[in-house]
């Protein structure tokens, strides 16, 4: 009897057994249909990437304070898209750049007020850019005698005076994420993710003094130094103020690997000056280094150490690519051999918040040798339906290349993705299941990004494909 029980037993769990295996096999098999039919749900459940975690980290660079550097120097760091600063003197207050929105400087100004009312004697651009000249008014008022320095040059080249400004505006807005609802938005790398623009650049006064290489000049009783210093800009200077042993360095040294080509468009950013420049300045006994973004720097050794690795990062992406050009490589090959070394890789201040390497190397290929890359099959290309073409063809058809598209979704493979989309898009092939796998690969692709201008571009496309289907 107790032969048979176990018999019994043993048959019970044998059946159970194969129960739960049918079941199991049945749940696998829905599974592997769910994904095959539906590729964007498996982007979808992607947890959050550590780059993104360490883009989020990167927020508190900029978080709104009034920051006392020493007892002469004040820095508003967060209040708009870049830093003021105030520089106090015997007679009075310098401000070295005025942010971009008047309403952001008027808080500004304000605050600044509350820590000495001494009136304003000068304002100092360190460039151009909007979000550095746009509030002026707001700290100097109705004073007619306020000395407002920048370099000469000042503003030649810039957007606003391009032939092709409406497609670098569109840019601008996907770079910085400004039509992204507020769920997708982080930061800008160097900028938190919203800036305001109550009367953006409404309070600009244009500079009454301007220099070609250096201005040595007193103002408030102080001694600055202004140097020209290529870099971001064409017109770009640094304020040394020896007496104070601080340095302001506006948009050639922040947090972040430079922005050596912005993805916005911009006219080439001269890489060896740029890394020269903050060479330059790295040789002056500096304990206090005011960024253009980003929190002020305080201690001699760090600042120094900062401005080293920064000038060696900029010289080595320059030197790599020149030397990859020089041995006969294609723009594609250059970008692929050039890389940061292991000591620099790792540093926080070097980290790809808000520039990229391989776009430096792009813009640094493209300056010197134009569109052609040497390699001749690039002389006359196929046109982009063409090559569609023909990858179809070769593939066995659009069913073929569609499949390869689910499978490079499945696979996390969303740059291969990315370019399968774009050759069915030159077909009318299953077009709005393109598009919609094509807006889910630009989102997992922004889900991986540290650098915040190629997240926002990728999140900001995918919403104008979503919302127009045509671009």
């Amino acid at each position: 009897m107790k032969l048979n029980k176990i018999q019994v037993g043993d048959r019970h769990f044998i059946e159970v057994s194969k129960t739960i295996k049918i079941v199991l096999f049945l749940l696998v098999i829905i599974s592997m249909q769910a994904c095959q039919n539906s590729p964007k749900e498996y982007v979808s459940q992607e947890q959050e990437n550590p780059n993104i975690t360490k883009l989020k980290g990167q927020s508190a660079e900029f978080a709104p304070e009034i920051i006392k550097l020493n007892e002469y120097v004040y820095v508003a760091v967060g209040y708009d898209g870049s830093n003021a600063s105030m520089v106090i003197g015997e007679e009075g207050v310098v401000i070295v750049d005025a942010l971009r929105a008047l309403g952001a400087a008027e808080t500004v100004a304000e605050k600044f007020q509350e820590i000495t009312s001494k009136p304003v004697k000068a304002v100092i651009y360190t460039h151009g850019h909007d979000d550095h000249t746009g509030g002026t008014s707001a700290f100097i008022g109705n004073s007619k005698d306020v000395q407002i320095i920048a370099r000469a040059g000042f503003k030649d080249g810039l957007q606003g005076s391009s032939p092709v400004e409406p497609i670098l505006k569109q840019r601008n807005a996907r770079q910085f994420g400004r039509d992204l609802p507020a769920k997708d938005i982080i930061n800008r790398g160097v900028a938190p993710g919203i800036t305001p623009t109550d009367r953006a650049g409404e309070g600009y006064i244009e500079p009454n003094i301007t220099f070609k290489d250096s201005l040595l000049v007193s103002l408030a009783d102080l001694d600055f130094e202004l140097h020209a210093a290529d870099g971001e800009t064409n017109d770009e200077l640094f304020v040394w103020i020896p007496g104070l042993k601080t340095l302001f360095t506006g948009d050639n040294y922040y947090k972040s690997f430079p922005n050596l080509y912005a993805i916005r468009g911009s006219q080439y950013r001269d890489v060896k000056s740029w890394g020269e420049s903050i060479q330059k300045m790295s040789t002056l006994p500096v304990e206090y280094l005011v960024p253009g973004h980003t929190r002020p720097l305080s201690g001699k050794s760090i600042v120094h150490n900062n401005l080293k690795n920064y000038a060696t990062a900029i010289l080595s992406i320059y030197r790599q690519t020149i030397d990859a050009m020089n041995k006969g490589y294609t723009l594609q090959q250059t970008v692929d051999s050039v890389r940061l070394a292991d000591s620099l890789i790792d540093q926080p201040n070097l980290q790809e918040f808000y520039g990229s390497v391989p776009w430096g190397v792009r813009s640094i290929f493209l300056h010197y040798v134009g569109w052609f890359d040497g390699n001749p099959t690039n002389l006359y290309p196929l046109s982009s339906s063409q090559e569609a073409k023909h990858i179809i063809d070769l593939a066995g058809g659009e069913k073929k290349i569609f499949e390869q598209l689910s499978k490079a979704v499945e696979d996390g493979d969303y740059q291969w993705g990315l370019q399968l989309a774009d050759a069915l898009l030159q077909t009318d092939y299953q077009k709005p299941k393109v598009i919609e796998v094509k807006v889910k690969l630009l989102r997992a692709l922004a889900a991986q990004q540290v650098n915040a201008p190629a997240r926002n571009y990728y999140l900001s496309y995918s919403y104008e494909l979503e919302k127009n289907k045509e671009l």
